[in-house]
């Protein structure tokens, strides 16, 4: 009896027993596919990320950050290397690939073998009992689908690291793009500061001259409404700094003292070529996560197909394997004979055929594939829209740098020569004042969209952008910190 019975349970344990060890390795890692996700992001950003799950690597990771912004001017690739190691919400990203994980690690599993074990005619003819059954039953369609469900779980594993990896490059692009902003917006407050001064200095003149009776009122009234005009722009300037600014630092994850940094009083000069890439499309089409995640869903997508298929008649088999043992009273004694046992159970396609649900994962297949058809052009096109806008964003700027900008102080230095002379009244000098400023705030706009451009053509090659699914922002050119101490 107790062999037959370790028999048949072993030959249906080893039945249950069959895994993909390679996909159990990967799905139980501490950081499960944390590396692909590693990878992806330092190739698109230069910065390094980190998975962090207990309370010692979250103290290191701060004391780091510390280190890296306290006091200090820091430059866009640095906002970025502390929003990859210090946002939380990016941190809850890779605990729910963890999670996914741990949900994917739980279909691979073969269900649990059930075993049962009756004791029959208890106390029967003067006898303990009289028959002991046992048995083991195990699902047999799931052995069958084994290989499948394995390829079905890789395809959701991988599309669940390139959603972490795709979150990843999406919050370096807003922190580098924030980071612009923020710089973007103090330097326009210096240019106003800058244009009051000018304008100071005229003003003692000004009023000299309204003093005399040399100027009437109405020119009076101008150089008032130009100092009321420029502190207006100021205090605008300093507001939309402070947002932008607090925006940054709502992305790098900072409180507390760390708050204590400051940014380039300016954004850095343009290079001289606009940085546009070759083959810009064969580029996105090779790298964009999202793509990727399209043409994975086909893949899982297709897998549940097959799946489908493959049980579409028969949706439960169990195979039931055990044993008998039966006790009989004679004139020798008590007799006992054990009989193995073997069944197969399974529900019949009467009603439900599986019709219905292949036809839907028919479906859900041609929806992928038109999915992935339509994702494949919107990152044609995005590609191909970066291009031009960074190379357009490049030529306008250097446009106003080059020609705008130096017209303008000509114009006031030429007037103020003329002023100075009395050839000029004051109204041409405020105007002129003004103009020059107008002219420096639009060169450094057009400045800052082409430094916006170029973390937006990062995201069109990469993924992580506001087009498909995301964009990231570490692989624009380097940007050297600006001039000046921060703030």
């Amino acid at each position: 009896m107790k062999r037959a019975f370790l028999a048949l349970s072993a030959a249906s344990l080893a039945l249950s027993a069959c895994a993909n060890p390679e996909l159990t390795a990967a799905l139980s890692q501490r950081e499960p596919g944390f590396a692909a996700v590693r990878q992806t992001a330092g190739a698109a950003t230069g910065a390094e990320t980190v998975f962090l799950q207990d309370a010692q690597s979250i103290r290191a990771t701060q004391a780091r950050v510390h280190q890296m912004v306290h006091q200090r001017t820091i430059g866009a690739d640095t906002a970025v290397q502390v929003a990859l190691l210090n946002n939380r919400g990016l941190q809850a990203s890779y605990a729910e690939l963890g999670m996914t994980a741990a949900e994917i690690w739980q279909t691979t599993m073969q269900p649990n073998p059930k075993v049962s074990v009756a004791l029959l005619g208890i106390n029967a003819d003067g006898m303990a009992w009289r028959a002991v059954e046992g048995m083991i039953a195990n699902n047999i369609l799931a052995l069958a689908t084994a290989e499948r469900r394995n390829r079905l779980a890789e395809a959701r594993f991988r599309q669940a690291q390139l959603r972490a990896a795709e979150e990843t490059l999406r919050i370096a692009t807003q922190t580098r793009l924030a980071w612009i902003d923020a710089v973007a917006a103090f330097e326009a407050g210096a240019l106003v500061r800058d244009a009051e001064t000018t304008a100071d200095a005229q003003s003692a003149m000004t009023e000299e001259l309204g003093r005399t009776g040399f100027l009437n009122r109405a020119g009076q009234a101008r150089d008032q409404a130009l100092h009321a005009e420029l502190a207006g722009q100021r205090a605008r300037a300093r507001l939309d700094a402070q947002i932008a600014k607090e925006r940054l630092t709502r992305l790098m994850g900072l409180w507390g003292t760390e708050t204590e940094y400051f940014v380039p009083d300016a954004l850095p000069a343009m290079p001289a070529r606009a940085g546009t890439t070759r083959d810009v499309e064969a580029q996105a089409l090779q790298r964009r996560v999202d793509l990727v995640q399209a043409r994975l869903e086909l893949e899982a997508v297709a897998a549940e197909h097959g799946l489908e298929n493959a049980t579409r008649s028969v949706s439960d088999l169990e195979l039931i394997s055990g044993f008998e043992t039966e006790r009989e009273k004679s004139g020798a004694g008590i007799e006992t004979r054990t009989t193995p046992q073997l069944e197969v159970e399974f529900a019949i396609p009467i009603f439900d055929s599986g019709q219905a649900r292949l036809r839907r994962a028919e479906l859900a297949y041609l929806r992928a594939a038109h999915q992935l058809a339509e994702r494949a052009v919107a990152v044609r096109s995005e590609a191909r829209a970066a291009q031009a806008e960074l190379a357009g964003a490049h030529q306008i700027a250097q446009h106003y740098r080059e020609t705008l900008v130096p017209l303008r102080a000509l114009v006031e230095s030429e007037t103020l020569r003329a002023y100075n002379g009395m050839i000029e009244s004051p109204a041409e000098l405020l105007d002129a004042i003004r103009a020059r400023m107008s002219a420096q705030l639009t060169e450094a706009a057009a400045r800052a969209d082409y430094w916006r451009a170029s973390a937006r053509m990062t995201a069109a090659i990469y993924g992580g952008g506001e087009g498909g699914a995301a964009g990231s922002a570490g692989g624009a050119p380097a940007m050297a910190t600006g001039g000046g101490a921060g703030h």
